[in-house]
């Protein structure tokens, strides 16, 4: 099997370097990819907006299944592009992957399918939308833009005051663009956050390991939000009385719903949960793999993951059995000095070479140029290690990260810390 991935960031990593490892993949090629993909894959340095170059591509290649990784390339269409011509794909349609393209979709979809999620009203004026802020009678609000933002349009606010800002920064000052044209003021819930992947085929769905993101740039969940500063997985908050609630109230019927509107959903299905004293509720939807969680989640699992995405794309997944291993696994993010605010790039990456051989370091902005190994993004490189326990994965990828160097560095220190603390009272 030929299989082609499209995307140049750590999940796309994770996927090529699991994709490469059964016997039934032949070939694998990365567009446009990174300095670290280049080392395991065939990459190319093709646009992912030139839809004609790249079908060329899959043709004379004779590739057989290609797999979409970013949400831009789904929600404008990619998908349905390549089927259009008749090629193999893993990943939903546009119609589909409004579920992340569109918050105001997912919030009014999520409301007529009865699928438990946070309260909230939608706005495109932001007289109206602060006029809506004051008679609240809570000061912790979440704010959203309606359209992508690189996981940064979801903004806690502590007090009606930064709620106002973060509406004017959106609706008048338009920091994300035509993404924030329209915005979510959202209830905020209290509670542990989850992710859950389920893979479907439109009809059937399998299930990876849960995850737990770290979204905020700082220790003890302090500072902005990131694209992702670190996961772990597989995560226990998820408990079984959980997981199993999340399935019926939740994932069921996103599926059903999907079917009921006539939507072809296939690909992978992100839930972000909170865990609250009401059960699991949605706090967002992605429509592809997340970044770090795949980083986490893929190491962990047991099945030719070759063979459960082309069985996906065929929609033949009835009947196949995903293993997972009973390791744990921690991802740890190195990002660029100032992330997530202006960062500059092109430092010295040094330090890889002494990494120790069962660690796997997943390069997310990375370049190179001259021999030398340069910093091209937010973040850099993940360290992911596994283990028998939460703990001794986190110091394997704690030790192994220390190893590394490049100037303006920095990590959090405390990505799974909370999990591994629970872990140790509960032995």
């Amino acid at each position: 099997m030929k299989i082609l991935v499209l995307g140049s960031g750590g999940r796309e990593h994770a996927l090529v370097w699991k994709l490469k490892k059964p016997p039934s993949v032949d070939e694998i090629f990365c567009i446009p990819g990174n300095a670290g993909i280049e080392k395991i894959a065939k990459t190319f340095p093709i646009s992912l907006s030139d839809r004609q170059a790249l079908r060329d591509f899959i043709l004379e290649k004779n590739i057989e299944l290609t797999v979409i990784g970013p949400e831009q390339p789904l929600v404008d269409g990619m998908a349905d592009y390549l089927e259009s011509q008749n090629l193999m794909v893993f990943g939903p349609r546009a119609e589909a992957a409004r579920i992340e393209g569109s918050k105001v979709f997912a919030k009014n979809f999520m409301k007529k399918h009865q699928i438990p999620t946070a309260e909230y009203a939608e706005f495109s004026n932001y007289q109206d939308a602060a006029d809506y802020l004051n008679q609240l009678p809570v000061e912790r609000i979440v704010v959203k833009a309606d359209g992508l933002a690189a996981g940064k349009g979801s903004i806690v606010c502590q007090s009606k005051a930064e709620a106002r800002q973060a509406l004017k920064d959106m609706l008048q000052d338009k920091i994300f663009g035509d993404a924030g044209r329209n915005v979510i003021i959202e209830e905020f819930m209290e509670g542990e956050e989850a992710s859950l992947f389920a893979i479907t085929d439109g009809r059937d769905h399998v299930l990876l390991s849960p995850a737990q993101d770290f979204k905020r740039a700082l220790d003890n969940d302090r500072g902005k939000n990131t694209g992702g500063m670190g996961s772990y997985a597989p995560t226990e908050v998820l408990t079984q009385v959980l997981l199993d609630k999340s399935i019926k109230k939740i994932v069921q019927p996103m599926l059903e719903g999907f079917k009921q509107e006539g939507i072809f959903y296939r690909g992978v299905l992100y839930c972000g949960l909170m865990l609250t004293t009401k059960g699991p509720r949605v706090v967002e939807f992605n429509c592809r793999f997340g970044d770090p969680e795949t980083q986490a989640v893929l190491p962990l699992l047991d099945t030719d993951l070759a063979e459960l995405l082309m069985a996906t794309a065929r929609k033949e997944l009835s009947g196949t059995h995903v293993a997972l291993k009973s390791d744990y696994a921690v991802c740890v993010i190195a990002a660029s000095g100032g992330y997530p605010d202006p960062y500059e790039k092109g430092k010295v990456i040094s330090g890889l070479d002494t990494i120790d051989d069962e660690v796997m370091v997943f390069h997310a902005g990375t370049t190179r140029k001259d021999d030398k190994l340069l910093t091209a993004g937010g973040r850099v490189l993940g360290v992911t290690a596994t283990g028998k326990d939460l703990k001794s994965a986190a110091t394997l990828a704690y030790h192994n990260i220390q190893k590394i160097h490049f100037e303006g560095m920095h990590y959090r220190s405390d990505i799974a810390a909370h999990a591994i603390r629970k872990q140790a009272e509960n032995k």
